[in-house]
């Protein structure tokens, strides 16, 4: 009996190998395609069901499928854009940048305050920061001394990605993710020669971006002179006072104050120290500022300063 029942348990496991056997390949199988949709999920953000879709659609070819989903969720960027055209677009962000002899800063607006802390805005500000320096740089390539450009909306639009893709593009595919009208509205940048220097300033920072500060307010203020070492400094103090004072004009170094509703920047009292001047105060630090320019998110155009 006993070996019977040996016999009997032995061949029963051995019946049960083969089922062992497929349902391990099952599992190996399974746990690849996950893998292959967590990566894909991953890479793009789409949702796990279209990520399923579009491997199903492409026999788990992760390239034409990720592929796909972009082409999908552009078509329905541009759907969505147009209907949602019109819709007030008044809150965003201004991104600045600054380089070693160039600086570029944008504004890009959406709907809601909610959307505007959102990474995949953000990052849409950046995005259009940086296709403004590469137009900014391929276009000043073989120029020199002070150069100022200022872009609308509609020529920010044209510019394109490393990818080739235009802003518009870019744009009408955010606005698919996110679900909000969005709009460029202006760009500048600016190219200085070795001797000037570009001070900036972003107020309500976001936290975590730091190659490109965004904020609700900013400012480049093109300057020459100042003590050795501090210029980056003086340039944050000078952008401070641009964004918290608002002057629309720069004004001569011998201008008098008219007083708190002064306009021009170097009549104004400085904001880092009420006791002087704009103009008082770069005299001590042997220095001039140039040119500036501010941003506030949802002003109207032509409120900027010069």
């Amino acid at each position: 009996m006993s070996v019977g029942f040996l016999f009997r348990s032995v061949s029963k496991g051995a019946c049960s190998v083969g089922p062992v056997q497929s349902l391990h390949s099952g599992c190996s199988l399974f746990a690849a395609e996950k893998a292959l949709l967590m990566k894909l999920r991953k890479s793009t953000g789409y949702t796990f069901t279209n990520c399923k879709k579009a491997l199903e659609k492409f026999d788990n070819d992760i390239t034409q499928a990720e592929s796909w989903l972009h082409e999908q969720a552009q078509k329905e960027g541009w759907s969505k854009a147009n209907k949602l055209e019109g819709r007030r677009a008044k809150e965003g962000l201004v991104g600045v940048f600054v380089g070693d002899n160039d600086a570029v800063m944008v504004e890009v607006n959406c709907e809601t305050d909610f959307v505007a802390r959102n990474e995949k805005f953000q990052e849409l500000v950046k995005a259009v920061a940086f296709a403004t320096l590469a137009h900014h740089k391929n276009k000043t390539q073989n120029q020199n001394g002070y150069v100022k450009s200022l872009i609308g909306g509609e020529d920010l639009n044209k510019l394109t990605l490393t990818e080739g893709v235009t802003l518009a593009d870019h744009v009408a595919f955010v606005i698919g993710r996110l679900g909000e009208n969005m709009s460029l509205k202006r760009a500048v940048s600016l190219g200085i020669p070795q001797d000037w220097h570009i001070g900036s300033y972003v107020h309500g920072s976001v936290p975590g971006q730091m190659e490109v500060a965004m904020g609700r307010y900013g400012a480049l203020v093109v300057f020459q002179g100042g003590p050795a070492g501090e210029q980056g400094a003086l340039g944050r103090k000078l952008g401070q006072h641009v964004v918290g004072e608002a002057p629309v004009a720069l004004g001569n170094m011998e201008d008098l104050s008219c007083g708190e509703g002064e306009t021009r920047l170097l009549a104004q009292t400085f904001l880092a120290d009420p006791s002087r001047t704009v103009a008082q105060f770069l005299k001590g630090k042997q220095a001039r500022v140039l040119d500036f320019v501010r941003f506030q998110c949802g002003e109207s155009l032509g409120d900027e300063g010069r």
